[in-house]
């Protein structure tokens, strides 16, 4: 974890000196700088979407929410992260990829909640 936290407190530290133009990523520094700046928004867009439709719940429904959500962090972290003798790792596009996919997936339980009613079966 603190090797998360120190390549994340790096880039921060440092993030003027990377070019801000994610078209045109030189290197893998850049490209990281790019992934975080995507992921982050996407995070988010998440934690939105997940406070919104927790808002349309009642209380049985909030808690298979907060159930399936836990479920899929975990499962997002064990496909999207690793750690072997050299560190931690985190496959910024992979975890990128897997929010976004929960975003859409928050933001149709959303739509269904205010067109036909929340439906706590879809909730996972």
């Amino acid at each position: 974890m603190k090797n998360i936290f120190f390549c994340f407190s790096f880039l921060f530290l440092i993030q003027p000196a990377f070019a801000d133009n994610c078209d045109k990523v030189k290197e893998g520094f850049d490209g990281l700088y790019c992934l975080q700046k995507v992921f982050f928004a996407a995070d988010k867009d998440l934690n939105d979407a997940y406070k919104k439709l927790n808002t349309l719940l009642d209380k049985n429904a909030k808690s298979k929410l907060k159930e399936g959500q836990l479920k899929w962090i975990n499962e997002r972290n064990t496909e999207c992260s690793w750690k072997d003798e050299r560190g931690s790792f985190v496959n910024m596009e992979c975890a990128t990829t897997k929010t976004i996919s929960r975003t859409n997936f928050l933001n149709d339980r959303i739509r269904e909640c205010k067109s036909t009613g929340c439906q706590p079966s879809e909730l996972k």
